[in-house]
């Protein structure tokens, strides 16, 4: 595994993605033929260590960006933390989805104050997830993993150690 200290200039990033999109393609491809349940082993340990160096609080770009879904289970506490009924919350504050999930109407997200979650504890279950690496399943949702490899530190971190790690070459 590469050392060094991770990435985590968003304008550094950006650039890279950017300058990447053709060989993450290639990459997406050469990890077609590999076991899942190993890589998904390397990203959970890699998704632990980028976690434990980057510092989510100082980038929040994740809450800037994601279309962030609330499901129905959650959505009474979206209403009461507005103190308005679930309906009013609906119309106010979510907008429904393609598949007819609730998401976040605005961007960025009306949770978010100086980069911190101000219902942290009770964030929903979309935001405790992201950036799902520590899910199996990597190179199924790889695609989708890629979308967000620009703007989230951690998934850039961890994609580039895996390409070290498995081999791959640029």
């Amino acid at each position: 595994m590469e050392t060094g200290v991770p990435e985590i200039n968003l304008a550094n990033i950006g650039v890279l993605a950017a300058e990447r999109e053709e060989e993450n393609e290639a990459f997406r491809s050469f990890l077609e033929g590999r076991d899942p349940v190993m890589i998904d082993e390397q990203v959970a340990a890699l998704n632990l260590l980028m976690a434990a160096q980057i510092d989510c609080t100082a980038c929040g770009n994740c809450c800037r960006k994601l279309m962030i879904s609330v499901s129905p289970v959650e959505e009474p506490f979206f209403a009461k933390h507005f103190k308005v009924t679930p309906d009013e919350a609906r119309v106010k504050y979510l907008s429904t989805g393609l598949s007819g999930t609730h998401i976040m109407a605005s961007m960025p997200c009306v949770f978010l104050n100086n980069n911190r979650c101000s219902i942290y504890e009770s964030r929903f279950t979309d935001c405790r997830e992201f950036p799902h690496l520590h899910q199996p399943g990597f190179t199924r949702r790889l695609w989708s993993t890629l979308t967000h490899y620009a703007m989230c530190p951690i998934i850039f971190n961890v994609v580039e150690r895996l390409k070290t790690e498995v081999g791959f070459r640029r």
